[in-house]
Parts: structure tokens; sequence; C-alpha cells
């Protein structure tokens, strides 16, 4: 149970980021909410095809719910993906938005 609350406190971390700079869900709320669930969708898919492959094995752990979504899969991998999603797109629009403030702050400087 450990490991599902962390995961929720960090996407509401990841919330308060976004509403705060508004980089993501909160600049274009419909699509970016299906680009998360299409990523979340996507591992979630790359998941269950490496269990099936015996690539990705799941243990028991006293930190986890033991709910599981299917076959090897815990309640816990779809929450990390989701927030591996949300922290990739806001890590990305957050760079974007540096790198955007950073040219137009060097634009107005001569030649060095």
């Amino acid at each position: 149970m450990s490991y599902l609350l962390i995961l929720l406190l960090l996407l509401v971390c990841m919330a308060l980021l976004d509403a705060r700079w508004k980089l993501f869900l909160f600049a274009r709320p419909g699509p970016a909410a299906a680009v998360l669930l299409l990523g979340t969708v996507f591992f979630l898919a790359w998941d269950i095809s490496a269990l099936a492959a015996g690539i990705f094995l799941h243990r028991q752990s006293p930190l986890m719910t033991g709910v599981m979504l299917g076959p090897g899969l815990p309640l816990e991998e779809a929450f990390f993906l989701l927030f591996l999603c949300y922290q990739t797109m806001i890590l990305f629009t957050g760079a974007v938005r540096l790198l955007r403030l950073r040219e137009r702050l060097a634009g107005g400087r001569g030649p060095q």
C-alpha cells in the first residue's frame, strides 16, 4: 500500500507543478489527457507483452496492495506508468519553455 500512496503523492506533486506553471494538463486539458491516456496504455501493452514473454516478473511485496490488473500486473504498475508519462511531459514542456525564454533573452543582446 505504501508504494501506491507514494505514487499518488508524486502525481499530486506533478499536478501542482503543472497547475502553477500551466505546462501540460492545465495548459491544454483535452489533448494532454489524450496523450497521457495513450502513453499509459502503450506502456501497459508493453508490460503485458513483456510479462507474456517472461521478460518481466512480478514478486509479492508488503509495500504493494496485492491488487492485480492481470496476471503479474499489479495495480501500482498502472499508476507508475501514468506518473512516468506525466513526469515526462512536464519535463518536456518545461524544457521547451525554458529554451524559448532563453532564446528571447538572448535575442535582445548584440553579438558578443
